[in-house]
């Protein structure tokens, strides 16, 4: 009996091998594999592995491999028409009964691949053509090289409305097929069937196994009523379920071990001509929990790569609240944020693949994205706000359906709102920032036990303790009873006299973790502004004022009015004010990072009682202790500006 491929890929998305061969095979994780005796040959030493990411098993002593059906066969001495048949019904696939109306859909199955691949052919052939003047143009400005034109089969759909129907019906297609395969529009109120795709640059959209089952194009008219048109749902195709590139990744996620999920076709090409061809994207809309079977059947942890600004937060908490009920121990999610305003696609072609792969490094565990959410949400100013913000992390919580994982995020979203509302005590209560962005960490330092821990200072961090000059110390702006934080007024006033360094680092201001809330209202406004043109210091400073905070740029200004050191003053070097702030930033984040965990310190000293505990209690005591009050500030900096780093 002959079985359709999708029925066979269904069947395998819902038994993974490992849950097939653990059934004669004791299985132990061996990284992202399972490892075990060979069923086959007497061993002592295991040479028997299963991936489930490859959905093969491996047999190195008895030289055999296959898929869950070939295992079946080998073990149980069953036919391939009886493993299909028993597994189907281990996993709850029917399996539809042998008929001339089955292998006449097989039939229309194959005629609707043909007539797409004729289609592709055709759209390939225009792009390349005379009339595919202007598409290539629109590839050329986006970055888009001829390799990967020819290796993503990229095309060009002609602005007539019957150019597509004509060419394939002297293919001998029929319009019933073109329609059922989405390539012309019909109906009612259509006296004639004409061209879906006209006017675009097409992307051809393929199953798993590099079949093409529909396209997506783009309109080169930016007038036109969609940007973006998919295939409607046809026999093959359902957007739902399917993931562009995916037949290409799947592939090239065994080898890294994990995949990347961006929003969009060209992000998906870009990502892969820069080193990451483990990269796929859902078709225009949210991820769907189809799709992330997709992911997961790639990798446990699948990064979903999205925009650092407000659509692409709302974009992964959409995410979130999607794969909530779906995560276990053995799958979740990472979440890497882009710079706000820029895609995937912007990010390789101005900063090449190295950024990419920091941004990527960076990716948030999907813990931090649900508090990062939820914090985001509303102020915690109020004893009511902060039991609402409780409240909405007990309610997403209770959406994990797996129990031990549910009862871990419990104890990772207690410890975190102890840290929270330990640390918003005595400072006008927490601040409610997520600080999403690259270079964004915790806020809680990881609770280590026992002898030979690293110091809690270096957690995240690889910058020496800094020390200040003798001048610095004295001045208003850091010494101790001062109005406002000592370093968050020196890390704000740099970025204030500097736009084009607040235009380069304004990813790691936004993730600063600033104690007070009229300065974190300034450091939001300075996030927003970094993206407008604003040519000096004085007009930015004017734009600040005229978003409503006046009072509180005068008050950092009041504050250092005398401050004689000359790398935070507007005339400075740009070096030397570069190299101030990311001192200023280095010692504040090692600052922070130590009183969080001195907290989780003391409580595991309180518990505890051990001398372990108290070594490690000690340590980061004294530490806080040899940075108290000073600034990250050395001396010598100013030469390049023609000043020393002293008073004056």
């Amino acid at each position: 009996m002959r079985f359709a491929p999708s029925l066979l890929d269904d069947i395998k998305a819902r038994l993974p091998v490992s849950e097939v061969v653990g059934r004669r095979v004791r299985l132990v994780r061996a990284g992202r594999e399972w490892k075990g005796l060979s069923p086959f040959n007497a061993e002592k030493t295991p040479s028997f592995f299963v991936n489930d990411q490859k959905e093969r098993w491996f047999d190195f002593s008895a030289n055999r491999n296959g898929n869950i059906f070939d295992f079946v066969m080998a073990t149980e001495g069953l036919s391939f028409t009886e493993a299909v048949q028993r597994l189907a019904a281990e996993a709850g696939v029917p399996l539809p009964a042998a008929s001339a109306e089955d292998e006449a859909r097989e039939k229309k199955r194959a005629g609707l691949h043909e007539v797409l691949e004729y289609a592709t052919a055709f759209f390939e052939a225009t792009l390349q053509g005379r009339e595919g003047a202007r598409a290539r143009g629109y590839l050329a400005d986006r970055g888009i090289a001829a390799s990967a034109v020819k290796e993503f089969r990229l095309g060009h759909a002609l602005e007539e409305r019957f150019a597509l129907r004509d060419h394939l019906a002297a293919k001998g297609a029929s319009v019933e097929t073109m329609i059922e395969a989405g390539l012309l529009v019909h109906g009612d109120d259509v006296a004639v069937p004409y061209d879906r795709f006209r006017g675009r640059v097409m992307f051809p959209i393929a199953d798993r196994g590099g079949r093409v089952i529909a396209f997506g194009g783009r309109a080169l008219d930016p007038d036109a009523p969609a940007k973006y048109l998919n295939s409607p749902e046809t026999p093959l195709f359902h957007k739902g379920a399917v993931l562009y590139n995916h037949h290409r990744a799947r592939i090239a996620a065994r080898d890294k071990g994990t995949v990347i999920a961006v929003e969009g076709y060209v992000d998906a090409i870009a990502m892969t001509g820069a080193g990451f061809p483990h990269t796929v994207a859902p078709l225009g809309t949210a991820l769907t929990p189809d799709q992330c079977e997709l992911l997961w059947r790639m990798a446990p942890e699948p990064i979903l790569c999205f925009d650092g600004d407000r659509a692409g937060r709302k974009a992964a908490y959409r995410a979130i609240e999607l794969t909530l009920p779906l995560i276990r121990p053995d799958r979740s999610l990472r979440f890497a944020m882009l710079p706000a305003g820029q895609d995937p696609d912007d990010v390789v072609r101005s900063g090449g693949s190295a950024v990419m792969v920091q941004i990527i490094d960076s990716a948030r565990p999907l813990v931090e994205m649900l508090w990062a959410r939820e914090l985001e949400a509303v102020p915690l100013d109020t004893p009511e706000r902060r039991a609402g913000f409780e409240r909405r992390l007990a309610e997403a919580l209770r959406q994990i359906s797996d129990e031990a994982l549910r009862r871990h995020y419990r104890a990772e979203i207690d410890a975190r709102l102890a840290d929270l509302f330990a640390a918003g005590r005595g400072s006008g209560g927490p601040r409610a920032s997520s600080g999403i962005g690259p270079g964004w960490r915790s806020g809680r330092s990881d609770r280590r036990a026992g002898r030979g821990a690293q110091p809690a200072s270096r957690i995240g961090y690889t910058a020496d303790p800094q020390t200040a000059s003798p001048g610095l110390l004295h001045t208003p702006v850091v010494r101790r009873g001062a109005g406002l934080p000592s370093r968050e007024v020196l890390i704000l006033l740099v970025a204030l006299n500097h736009p084009d360094l607040l235009r380069r680092h304004a990813e790691d201001l936004a993730g600063l973790d600033l104690a007070n809330r009229d300065l974190a209202r300034l450091r939001d406004a300075l996030v927003t502004l970094a993206a407008e043109p604003i040519e000096d210091h004085l007009a930015l400073k004017q734009a600040v004022d005229a978003m409503g905070l006046v009072v509180v740029r005068k008050k950092i200004e009041d504050s250092a009015a005398d401050l004689s050191f000359w790398c935070v003053r507007p005339e400075a070097a740009p070096s030397d004010a570069a190299a101030t702030f990311a001192q200023a930033l280095t010692l504040h984040h090692r600052a922070r990072a130590l009183h969080n965990g001195l907290k989780s310190a003391e409580l595991r000293f309180a518990n505890e009682n051990t001398e372990a505990s108290f070594a490690e209690l000690q340590q980061i005591l004294a530490e806080i202790s040899a940075i108290e009050g000073v600034e990250a500030m050395v001396d010598g900096f100013g030469t390049q500006s023609g000043h020393a780093s002293r008073d004056v």
